[in-house]
């Protein structure tokens, strides 16, 4: 595994249907594929659904989602083998097995090693909803994932290296002093 992430997956087929994707590709909602908001395209990630433990593996082809909170868009037959074709949403893991090579990335993203800053972590969803609310307005682009074990974790994702520390004294000085940072490669 060369990365994870967790929060929550939607599903995308019906209209998109034979359109072209962000990669270029025409969207077929019958393959194994997904869209994520900033890994290669090409990539293959692992996805398993926290609800029922079912898992499948997706070729990263597009770009989204666009709906706030959402880690990833599968394509319907992805969907279908998780179990969550019904709930259209569904809390999930997701595990980079393969990066995608470097001439399928989007022109201008930057690919580099990234950091995130766990804020908090709750068992009470509406806690984590709370905590969010409070530092968007605070003007951190702030997120919520869900772990494995159910907690979930609010975050912010893709600090710079040079942002760090004075992200890191911020949320010191509203009280979040004890925050995790991750590096992710």
């Amino acid at each position: 595994m060369l990365w994870a992430e967790s929060g929550y997956a939607s599903w995308y087929g019906g209209k998109f249907q034979g359109r072209k994707t962000a990669s270029g590709e025409i969207f077929d909602t019958h393959q194994l594929t997904a869209a994520h908001k900033t890994l290669p395209f090409g990539s293959i990630v692992r996805v398993t659904n926290q609800e029922n433990g079912k898992s499948v593996e997706v070729r990263i082809n597009d770009r989204g989602p666009f709906v706030e909170g959402r880690i990833i868009d599968l394509s319907m037959a992805a969907a279908m083998e998780i179990g969550m074709l019904g709930s259209g949403v569904a809390p999930v893991e997701i595990e980079v097995l393969k990066r995608g090579p470097e001439d399928e990335r989007v022109e201008g993203q930057d690919y580099s090693d990234s950091i995130s800053i766990q804020v908090a972590s709750f068992q009470d969803p509406n806690n984590a909803e709370d905590l969010l609310r409070r530092l968007r307005r605070k003007g951190f682009s702030s997120h919520m994932e869900m772990s494995s074990s159910g907690h979930h974790r609010v975050v912010i994702l893709d600090v710079e290296e040079d942002e760090l520390e004075r992200t890191i004294e911020q949320l010191s000085d509203l009280g979040h002093s004890s925050v995790l940072v991750r590096r992710h490669f």
